[in-house]
């Protein structure tokens, strides 16, 4: 396991952590997020989206819960903001979409620990206002993540749902401070 640190003082520079991250990631790969309201952490996906080569502006999915963007490699972006429990995740189709070509970002990803596959990169943003943001970015082993990619813990689900397209509120965008 690795880890690395970095404090972004500007919601550009919140948004190139991402981006450099969206360079390095691949089919299967999951990205957890961890921080608190207003931290950032659409933000970072945002420049992670962009790392990915996805054209377009990333939405926070806290109403439609799922927003799918399209690039280098498919991308499901869950936010957990609003699930009542597991059984809310696993419906909407979390272990499917973890077990898929494409990479899965999960906000709100401490509602989602139990059904998070030990490949799992986690990503804690820390800071809120007008507070420079500690951004600390672990890393699985490259061994692990060879061998567990594409596998979530459980069997997975055929939920067969579609998310509806992402509408564009006011948060949505890095704000002026994060």
């Amino acid at each position: 396991m690795s880890e690395s640190s970095r404090v972004a003082a500007t919601p550009e520079e919140t948004a190139a952590v991402g981006e450099a991250l969206g360079r390095t990631l691949g089919a299967g790969d999951v990205v957890a997020l961890y921080g608190e309201l207003g931290a950032g952490k659409t933000c970072f996906v945002q420049g992670l989206v962009r790392g990915l080569d996805i054209a377009g502006h990333a939405t926070s999915p806290t109403f439609v819960l799922v927003n799918e963007y399209h690039g280098r490699l498919p991308v499901h972006h869950v936010d957990a903001y609003r699930t009542s429990g597991l059984a809310d995740l696993v419906d909407l189709g979390l272990l499917d979409l973890m077990g898929g070509d494409g990479v899965t970002l999960v906000e709100w990803a401490d509602k989602a620990e139990p059904l998070l596959p030990a490949r799992t990169v986690r990503v804690q943003i820390d800071g809120v206002g007008d507070e420079p943001r500690r951004i600390t970015i672990t890393r699985p082993d490259p061994r692990d993540r060879a061998t567990s990619r594409g596998s979530p813990p459980g069997p997975p689900r055929d939920v067969g749902r579609e998310a509806p397209p992402a509408t564009n509120r006011a948060g949505d965008v890095c704000n002026p401070r994060h």
